[in-house]
C-alpha cells in the first residue's frame, strides 16, 4: 500500500518561503505523475502544481505561477514544492498526490497534509 508523508510546513512572513517535501513508499514512485494540492478553511481542496514521471513537463495554477516550483527526485521518491513570495492567501493545508497505474490497476494517494500559514 502506498503512502505519503509530507513536511515542511509552517508560519512565515509574507514574502518568505517555504519548501515542502512529499516522501513517497510502497509504490512505483517513477511510474507515478505527482501533485500537489492545497485547502484552505472553508474552501474545496484545489490543485497547485503537477508534475510529470520524468519531471519533463509541470503545470501550475495560474495564482501561484512564478512563485512555486514543483520538482521530484526518482532516485528519492520525493517530490518538492518550492514556495517563494508567500502571500497570505496562501494559507492553506497542502497535500502531496499520487496517480498512475500499479499492480492493481490505476491507484491514487494521498499525503495527511502540512499547514502552510503566512501572516506577520
Amino acid at each position: 500500500q502506498g503512502q505519503l508523508v509530507e513536511s515542511g510546513g509552517g508560519l512565515v512572513q509574507p514574502g518568505g518561503s517555504l519548501r515542502l517535501t512529499c516522501a513517497a513508499s510502497g509504490f512505483t514512485f517513477d511510474s507515478f505523475v505527482m501533485s500537489w494540492y492545497c485547502q484552505a478553511p472553508g474552501k474545496e481542496r484545489e490543485l497547485v502544481a503537477w508534475i510529470t514521471v520524468t519531471g519533463g513537463v509541470k503545470r501550475y495554477a495560474d495564482s501561484v505561477k512564478g512563485r512555486f516550483t514543483i520538482s521530484r527526485d526518482n532516485a528519492k521518491n520525493t517530490v518538492y514544492l518550492q514556495m517563494n513570495n508567500l502571500r497570505p492567501e496562501d494559507t492553506a493545508v497542502y497535500y502531496c498526490h499520487a496517480e498512475g497505474y500499479g499492480t492493481t490497476g490505476r491507484e491514487e494517494y494521498w499525503g495527511q497534509g502540512t499547514q502552510v500559514t503566512v501572516s506577520l
